[in-house]
């Protein structure tokens, strides 16, 4: 299946002053969802409810998939948001009766009281956005990069 690149939503940076996000104590999650990517990064205040999760069935259920323990370090002046080494890729398994529309993956905080709570995305298709992929055509895997799921320089 596709998969592009992790990008942090713009608002971002604003949404970790603000202290929406505690990075090493809330816990996260990655729901699919049937919106594209384009426009995406700019959305002014990111919030789940801004997007439209795919329908659970199949190998997919609602919410999604939660990262096992989230790890937000800092080695000279790179701060490094990564989960536990045991899940390095996550995956939902094909099966009947899936989603079919999936466009977008999210990364988005579950931690309670979270505003704005989407940190970034991934594009999930082959052409920048516009053909959905389907769960039942086969499995879904997200691999993280080597670095971890993102980093912030300071």
């Amino acid at each position: 299946m596709a998969q592009g690149t992790f990008t942090l939503f713009e608002e971002f940076a604003l949404s970790i002053a603000n202290g929406y996000h505690d990075l090493d104590g809330d816990t996260f999650s990655v729901i699919l969802v049937s919106d594209s990517i384009v426009g995406m990064e700019t959305t002014a205040t990111p919030d789940r409810s801004d997007f439209t999760e795919v329908t659970a069935g199949g190998g997919y259920s609602t919410g999604g998939i939660t990262l096992t323990t989230p790890l937000w370090t800092e080695s000279g002046g790179v701060a490094t948001f990564d989960h536990a080494v045991a899940q390095p890729s996550i995956t939902w398994t094909a099966a009947a009766g899936s989603p079919t529309n999936i466009k977008t993956a999210l990364l988005v905080n579950d931690g309670a009281g979270a505003i704005y709570d989407c940190l970034g995305f991934i594009d999930m298709t082959a052409d920048g956005g516009s053909t959905a992929i389907s769960l039942v055509a086969g499995n879904i895997t997200i691999t993280w990069g080597a670095s971890g799921i993102f980093t912030v320089t300071v």
